[in-house]
């Protein structure tokens, strides 16, 4: 009965809530995002067998976060979270030069997927305050080749499928890539 009307509330005054899922290779820092997110600071984490979830809100939406292992033996098992998933963030390791081309294929294995198909995309372009690191064009230059809307805030590159609700700002610069 509480859940009814905490529906009800949430119906009327704007709550709503979004499950997320953040997958990319192991060790490009799914986790201390994670913990970023949820409690504001970073933390020391170990490598992440099976998963870590975690609620994080930003003002009247509240984001459950599933935070997925990246090992070689674990990614099969990625599909299993993404039913019912209404966005991915999927991690790149800007310094991985070595396995780039390995998560641009892990990538585009995800959103080939039917469960994914109206998920909103985010790719972070992670570790861009270290020396070497790949720019977020190089990282982009790496990524699927497809009629995707992406634009950069700072070192995110944000991924649409076209023809979905996503709102233009001046703050960011949109490319279309073919």
């Amino acid at each position: 009965m509480g859940q009814a009307f905490r529906k009800l509330f949430d119906t009327f005054f704007g709550n709503s809530e979004m499950r997320v899922v953040m997958l990319g290779l192991d060790a490009a820092g799914k986790t201390t995002i994670l913990y970023k997110l949820h409690i504001g600071e970073v933390l020391s984490t170990v490598p992440t067998i099976g998963f870590n979830v975690e609620k994080v809100q930003y003002k009247n939406v509240i984001f459950t976060v599933w935070d997925v292992g990246g090992q070689e033996k674990l990614r099969p098992l990625w599909r299993h979270y993404f039913s019912n998933t209404d966005g991915l963030i999927y991690v790149v390791d800007s310094l991985d030069r070595e396995r780039i081309g390995k998560a641009k294929a892990e990538f585009q294995a995800i959103i080939k997927d039917p469960f994914m198909l109206n998920s909103v995309i985010l790719v972070f372009a992670n570790k861009q305050d270290m020396k070497g690191a790949m720019t977020p064009m190089e990282v982009n230059a790496e990524r699927v080749k497809s009629s995707w809307i992406f634009c950069y805030i700072g070192h995110l590159i944000l991924l649409n499928s076209p023809g979905s609700n996503f709102q233009r700002s001046s703050k960011v610069n949109y490319h279309m890539t073919h």
